[in-house]
């Protein structure tokens, strides 16, 4: 995926709280609000029925599902108060 930029915070076997960061798919946060926002990512282990699940209580979509090639599926949703949060399933052969 372009601008896809993998973190791996520990050696491979051993604990760690690995991510990645991505491009900004919208404008940056505005100066002076009282929280500079972040995107929470969740892993999930199927990723349509959890969009459908947040769709059902009243989210939307905000990034379609997409693949990041030979990792997994990647989406992102907004809750009913406006925040916004990330969803993503490991798959190896998503591309």
């Amino acid at each position: 995926m372009p601008g896809y930029g993998g973190i791996v915070t520990g050696e491979e076997g051993t604990p760690g709280i690995n991510g990645g960061l991505l491009l900004r798919q919208g404008s940056a946060p505005t100066s002076g609000q009282p929280v500079s926002p972040y995107v929470c990512t969740v892993d999930v282990p199927a990723i349509d029925e959890y969009i459908e699940k947040a769709l059902s209580a009243g989210g939307t979509l905000a990034v379609e599902k997409h693949a990041i090639a030979g990792l997994a599926w990647l989406a992102y949703c907004t809750d009913t108060e406006g925040n916004t949060f990330g969803m993503y399933q490991d798959d190896p052969s998503a591309k």
